[in-house]
């Protein structure tokens, strides 16, 4: 299915709220035989708004407040950190979750991670990940760190193995807003023991501004984006473990970090149409992968440069290809040319790129609709696309016939009432067993349980 579709969401309470997608929306929804059914309808009515002032959501549905930034961890290991973002919903025992989430602090975070011996990487780093552990019914059994001393902690993914990939989005070096050693890295976080997994950095994995990953389960191949916040913006990599689907720990064993380069493509923003393909796709081995003297996507590729793209953030497999987000490019700031949000699917057997789906604001950039982030397939067929833009604030599903609607809206004002200001959503996942979906509202730092009748 190919077309291009305006959905006008005044059925969400949205005020002339908007989105255009462009191109074959039955590409994402190949990952598993549930999202392949799809939804079958417009999505679940309208948002109704929350008495409460957090969270609206359509009828039908609630939420669970399960933490929030400056309450007290309940292993007593200090406060609640700021700024939840990335986050992943792992199985454990007894029908148990175990959802790990990032913390993408900076030297200023008002709620730093707390240090805690064996689990602090850098101690002047304010950023890292706590794990909380659910029952069945979504109640917090436990909540403490799980990994202390980093920076700015965005996204990240899950490994076939049942771990957390999180990722810095930075590139400080130490001596840098008081650091004590070089930040940039990949760590890999056990949410049921974290102490199994420590606060080992995966050099080999490179040292750049880290967005989100994604893991081949077939080859162990691990997909890498980057959100370079300047020209020339970030690289889309692959990373070839000497020991892939070792377990936790493999890929301490180092590999090889490649860039891909799209021959005659120095910049993906510059290909607008839907369903474009490039068939000669390279993989050009990273010179330095430390960065040590020059940041990565500034070294030396060779006569035939490199592509880079703007604001590469969302990463998952799906069946046999990866799928990655560039959640806007801008032409005044650098780019080739404007768009709201792509999707692009990499299959590696064929060595094959396609440009999937162009998002766009059906009316205006400052309404909803435009800037997708952290997106993940739904238990019950569908996206979900966590929306980061101005304005308010949406968790938007996507079906597989191409209806858009708003999931969730943010009523977390946390400006005035003349300057509104809402926190953007963050880290959309599912429980294992499809009933729940997590979000997190970035700030103030909040995480939600979301239930309702996904199935219906």
């Amino acid at each position: 299915m190919s077309a291009t579709r305006r959905q006008i969401l005044a059925r969400t309470g949205a005020t002339a709220a908007g989105i255009t997608f462009s191109g074959a929306l039955s590409e994402l929804f190949s990952g598993t035989p549930a999202a392949a059914q799809g939804l079958g309808h417009r999505g679940y009515g309208p948002l109704v708004t929350d008495p409460d002032g957090l969270l609206d959501l359509p009828r039908g549905f609630g939420y669970k407040v399960l933490s929030r930034e400056g309450d007290p961890l309940r292993s007593g290991e200090g406060a609640v950190p700021s700024n939840h973002d990335g986050m992943a919903a792992l199985p454990g025992r007894r029908g148990r979750v175990h959802l790990v989430r990032n913390h993408e602090n900076r030297a200023t975070a008002p709620f730093p991670v707390p240090a805690v011996p064996g689990l602090t990487y850098d101690p002047m780093g304010k950023g890292g990940c706590t794990a909380l552990e659910l029952d069945g019914r979504n109640n917090v059994l436990g909540e403490r760190v799980a990994l202390a001393g980093t920076a700015v902690n965005c996204a990240g993914g899950p490994t076939p193995w049942g771990t957390w990939l999180t990722c810095e989005e930075t590139e400080d070096r130490a001596g840098t807003n008081g650091y004590t050693k070089d930040h940039g890295f990949i760590f890999e976080v056990d949410g049921a023991d974290p102490r199994r997994t420590g606060a080992v950095p995966l050099t080999a994995m490179g040292r750049f501004q880290h967005e989100a990953i994604a893991i081949d389960p077939g080859t162990g191949i691990v997909y890498e984006t980057e959100d370079a916040f300047d020209r020339p913006f970030g690289l889309f990599y692959r990373f070839l473990p000497r020991k892939p689907l070792g377990g936790t720990g493999s890929l301490r064993a180092g590999g090889d970090l490649e860039a891909m380069r799209v021959p005659g493509v120095p910049d993906l923003s510059a290909v607008q149409e839907p369903g474009t393909s490039f068939d000669r796709v390279e993989w050009v081995p990273v010179p330095d992968p430390l960065a040590r003297e020059t940041p990565v996507r500034l070294q030396d590729f060779g006569p035939k440069g490199i592509t880079h793209a703007q604001k590469l953030e969302g990463c998952y497999w799906g069946e046999r290809a990866v799928y990655f987000v560039s959640s806007f490019a801008r032409s005044a700031e650098g780019s080739a040319a404007d768009h709201y949000g792509q999707v692009w699917k990499y299959e590696p057997k064929r060595r094959r790129l396609t440009l999937v789906i162009v998002f766009g604001p059906g009316t205006d950039i400052q309404l909803p609709g435009e800037s997708p982030d952290n997106i993940c397939l739904a238990p019950s067929g569908g996206l979900m696309v966590c929306e980061d833009g101005g304005g308010a604030q949406h968790v938007f599903g996507v079906t597989r016939r191409g209806e858009v609607y708003a999931l969730a809206r943010g009523a977390q004002n946390i400006g005035t009432a003349e300057e509104p200001e809402w926190g953007e959503f963050a880290g959309v996942t599912f429980s294992p067993d499809g009933a729940t979906m997590y979000v997190n509202c970035y700030t103030p730092g909040t995480t939600f349980a979301v239930t309702g009748p996904w199935q219906e």
